[in-house]
């Protein structure tokens, strides 16, 4: 590589570094709580215990849960149910009425039940747990800064600036390690010398997993424009039919347990996981959306929503997401660690670490060069003229 060539490269390196570096300590900072999601929640969970019963032990109807949510909210619509499928918990979401819940998200509530007594186990108009506030604190910062789309998209700009950065990083690590043994630290020389082995070899490290969260991320970031643009083609041609029409009743509803029934054997591979009640934002105003995903460890990761008349229980459609939108799920888990349990997150968590020592290292590199060239410019000026 010619001088020119290598001037350049480090040109890249260096300023897509400086612009992200500040944005990506945030990122990683916040990321690191949220890779341990459900253990911070379920140790700070303060509600009471669910029962001890067999692992077998049957599960409440969806019908009894619903029943119980109206009568304890009568005059508020339900929204949707969530079957929650690493603890035995349902959640209800209400709301005073359907455009409420678009205009004033703040004013959605939840019931949570034991998904095998059907007891009420949190009421969020009672009691809201600190630990969601928290962690949708932690979240919001790390997506978008509370700044919605505009937030999302600057991050995913600042991920593709890390992705530049990387690469540029591979092209000079070449000719700067010539050298030198892979993993060398010179401890005899500065400071500065020093703090530049070590980015360098923490960097070069960590390369794969920083790619895969990169890349990763910037397609999380998307999930707001993909979805809606999966909602304005497929789903609004879809749903053109019933669109303007009004909601039936709760009483002109059928029975949610046989339309979970009627979803298990249209897609008798997957697992029934929540449901978007008619009228929602999310559904039509004469269909249970009900979403569905798979049993094995990668598929779980791959949703398919199924289309049932509310009002006669029959089957309408299986839906067949979009490729972008499968992209874009299985990302999701990969960029938080979640597809092999407590280890995988334990390894995330470290190599999330060592890119917050490599950013932090990076960002002293700069400083303290600039610091040796202001000093050897104090120095020239202080020498006497020829």
């Amino acid at each position: 590589m010619t001088r020119i060539r290598l001037h350049a490269w480090d040109q890249i390196h260096r300023w897509s570094s400086l612009v992200c570096s500040l944005f990506l300590l945030l990122i990683c900072l916040t990321g690191l709580p949220l890779i341990f999601t459900e253990e911070i929640g379920q140790w700070l969970d303060d509600g009471p215990p669910y029962a001890t019963l067999p692992a077998d032990a049957p599960l409440a109807g969806i019908d009894g849960l619903i029943a119980e949510s109206r009568r304890r909210y009568p005059a508020d619509v339900i929204l949707s149910a969530f079957m929650d499928d690493a603890e035995p918990q349902v959640r209800i979401r209400m709301a005073p009425s359907y455009q409420i819940a678009v205009d004033s998200p703040q004013r959605i509530h939840y019931l949570k039940y034991d998904a095998r007594t059907g007891a009420v186990m949190e009421d969020s108009l009672q009691h809201e747990p600190g630990r969601l506030r928290l962690l949708a604190f932690v979240l919001r910062l790390h997506t978008d800064l509370f700044t919605g789309l505009a937030g999302e998209l600057f991050f995913a700009a600042m991920a593709f600036l890390f992705l530049v950065a990387i690469i540029s990083g591979i092209v000079l690590y070449g000719p700067f390690m010539k050298k030198l043994k892979f993993g060398t630290i010179r401890s005899d020389r500065s400071r500065r010398l020093q703090w530049l082995d070590m980015h360098n070899l923490l960097g070069i490290a960590t390369l794969a997993w920083a790619l895969l969260v990169g890349a990763s991320g910037i397609l999380n970031e998307f999930t707001k424009p993909l979805f809606s643009l999966w909602q304005s083609q497929d789903v609004q041609a879809m749903l053109q039919p019933w669109q303007g029409q009004p909601t039936p009743p709760p009483a002109a509803l059928s029975s949610l347990d046989a339309a979970f029934d009627t979803a298990r054997k249209a897609v008798p591979d997957m697992r029934v996981i929540s449901v978007e009640y008619p009228g929602n934002l999310f559904a039509t105003p004469y269909h249970y959306l009900i979403w569905a995903k798979g049993n094995t460890p990668l598929t779980s990761r791959l949703f398919s929503p199924v289309m049932v008349d509310a009002r006669s229980g029959a089957l309408t459609a299986v839906v067949q997401m979009p490729w972008y939108l499968r992209a874009l799920e299985v990302s999701r888990p990969i960029h938080f660690g979640d597809y092999g349990g407590l280890p995988m997150k334990i390894i995330w968590a470290i190599l999330d670490l060592l890119t917050i020592v490599v950013l932090i290292s990076g960002l002293y590199l700069w400083f303290a060069r600039r610091k040796a060239a202001q000093a050897r410019l104090q120095k020239l000026h202080r020498l006497p003229s020829p």
